[in-house]
């Protein structure tokens, strides 16, 4: 949170346009439900990767981080600063360490593959993928899975195939994480929420249906939207939609946290968010003037 607000402020120290490395915001007239910066905010910042799909379309990370990298040399060429800023990181793992391109599988045995696989308990999965790839770092059972398959199918185990990626990766990161104690995280959350109901996220989400697009469609099952598309389902009453997002939010806060703390190589820079944006701004430019 504040992610948008601290990139503003360093437009001041810098000519910089945005990238923005949010799963959500890629959708069309979901304002509100994915807290996309305002017009005012992107006429002021050029933003790249906002609205560009309207939501009944999937926007997969591989892809994202295509078109991540041409926005970025795009500003590079009118000698701009490129800032990547966003919390979805799948995505800011695809464009800096990059995704592999995936070798030709045989469909009928991996057809097979995936029928007998589908037997084994999460255990045995997991065993499996640790006897095959010793350096798998554990996850759930998609992972384990996509593990075994790619050991069993191609010879060499996942974890070959994504170094080879990194190491034809054309960026060198240098990544800024903002974090706040968890109880003033949990009062943002809370707050943000009852803020996005109030600003009329429910008439926003039923203006998105009405246009025919399915409840379980990829732009609408993202957190702050599904609870809405929930209620106008009748799965949920209007009162509970604010506390059910707080929730959703604060268990993928947790989650968002301990993946930057651990999944992040180079240099990291780990500021106190709850400092006024200008502040964190300065701070930043005054360690990149220093590395």
């Amino acid at each position: 949170m504040g992610k948008t607000a601290v990139a503003l402020a360093l437009a001041t120290h810098w000519p910089l346009e945005i990238i923005s490395a949010d799963s959500r915001q890629v959708y069309r007239r979901l304002d509100i439900g994915t807290a996309k910066p305002t017009r005012k905010e992107r006429a002021r910042v050029p933003h790249h990767g906002v609205d560009i799909l309207d939501p009944g379309h999937r926007f997969s990370a591989g892809r994202w981080a295509a078109a991540a990298s041409a926005w970025i040399e795009m500003v590079q060429a009118r000698q701009r600063v490129p800032v990547v800023v966003g919390g979805t990181g799948l995505y800011v793992r695809a464009l800096m360490d990059g995704l592999f391109r995936e070798p030709a599988l045989d469909a009928v045995r991996r057809k097979g593959l995936e029928a007998y696989l589908a037997g084994l308990t999460p255990a045995e999965l997991v065993r499996w993928a640790s006897r095959l790839d010793s350096e798998y770092a554990g996850g759930g059972r998609q992972r384990a899975l996509r593990c075994i398959e790619m050991a069993l199918m191609t010879g060499h185990p996942l974890t070959h195939w994504q170094r080879a990626a990194r190491e034809g990766r054309r960026f060198q990161p240098w990544y800024v994480v903002l974090s706040v104690p968890r109880p003033i995280l949990h009062q943002r959350i809370e707050r943000r929420a009852a803020e996005m109901v109030q600003r009329g996220l429910i008439e926003e989400v039923a203006s998105v249906l009405a246009e025919g697009h399915a409840a379980h469609a990829p732009g609408l099952d993202g957190i702050g939207v599904k609870e809405a598309v929930e209620y106008l389902h009748g799965k949920r009453s209007r009162e509970s939609v604010a506390e059910a997002i707080t929730i959703s939010t604060r268990q993928y806060a947790k989650r968002q946290e301990t993946w930057f703390r651990h999944q992040l190589e180079g240099d990291v820079l780990r500021l106190d968010a709850t400092r006024p944006a200008t502040d964190l701004a300065a701070d930043i430019a005054a360690h990149w003037s220093e590395s």
